[in-house]
């Protein structure tokens, strides 16, 4: 089903998937508790105002605004250059199985078919790589040859491993067929950029935002939210927990939201979708496998 790219008011006030609520619902509502709390205290038992008014309020959010933003930015040019890496991905297995298709017809059907199952491993493995997770299920599915799938199970990074492979298998079918060799550069080119995605995904993934300043964010919101009500309990009255909920909602959206992009590989709701990806690859593989198969006959 298509998503509209103007989506209704309804959705937009109303929509929970996709959105960040699920995540900070909890603390939310603890700062409006508190507010209700400081207002009937402020009416009922003892004054609450000790002298904060909207100055340190304003001082304080400008300050923690411009944290955020510049946060959420590195944040977002982390998923942006995930995202980016991955549609190179796409593009060269598609390169490099059209190729495999078009250039090598000498080959073997099932040497062309080795080629594909090795690439859709290899984004599998990615992914499982990427999330820590195990990909001894893909790699069994798709590695056919018990040698070579032991050998890449040995091995601590597996996509290398099987990026590895398949360019020697790629070599070999070339230097025994005598191929050109710029068909071989062009092809070793695709796998360069296989290679390369790799590694960028490794160094995203291996280089978190420092947790010292991540922690500070943290605190200075929680501060921050936690203030709210006796800075505006004397300004808004009964109003006051509405008011501070609008402000928790933004600031510990904003922070929540920072955190699941941070790392763009993990699986919390607004992470990258790797397993369409992957998904996506197989699919279009499977599909280039079955025409060269039907050419074939």
């Amino acid at each position: 089903m298509h998503r509209s790219r103007t989506p209704s008011v309804r959705s937009l006030l109303f929509a929970m998937q996709g959105s960040i609520i699920p995540v900070i619902w909890p603390r939310v509502l603890y700062t409006m508790l508190l507010s209700a709390a400081v207002v009937w205290i402020d009416y009922h038992v003892v004054s609450m105002k000790v002298g904060l008014n909207a100055a340190p309020l304003t001082l304080m959010g400008l300050t923690l605004a411009i944290f955020l933003g510049f946060r959420n930015t590195v944040a977002y040019q982390r998923w942006w250059e995930a995202r980016t890496l991955w549609g190179e991905l796409i593009i060269a297995m598609r390169n490099l199985a059209r190729q495999a298709v078009t250039f090598l017809p000498g080959e073997s059907a099932a040497s062309r078919e080795g080629m594909t199952s090795r690439l859709i491993a290899f984004t599998h493995a990615l992914r499982h790589h990427l999330r820590g997770t195990d990909a001894v299920s893909e790699i069994t599915t798709w590695i056919g040859d018990e040698r070579e799938r032991a050998g890449i199970l040995a091995t601590p990074n597996r996509p290398a491993a099987i990026l590895s492979r398949t360019g020697a298998a790629l070599g070999e079918a070339m230097r025994a067929r005598h191929d050109d060799p710029i068909l071989l550069a062009a092809m070793d080119r695709e796998l360069g950029t296989l290679s390369h995605v790799l590694g960028g995904c490794e160094r995203i993934h291996g280089t978190p935002i420092p947790y010292a300043y991540i922690l500070l964010l943290h605190r200075t919101v929680h501060i921050y939210c936690f203030l709210l009500p006796f800075c505006l309990v004397g300004l808004m009255g009964w109003f006051t927990p509405l008011v501070v909920g609008v402000l928790a909602y933004t600031f510990f959206g904003l922070d929540a939201l920072g955190d699941q992009i941070e790392d763009p590989f993990d699986l919390m709701p607004n992470d990258l979708p790797l397993d369409a990806y992957c998904a996506t690859v197989e699919r279009d593989l499977m599909t280039l496998r079955r025409q060269d198969q039907g050419d074939a006959h």
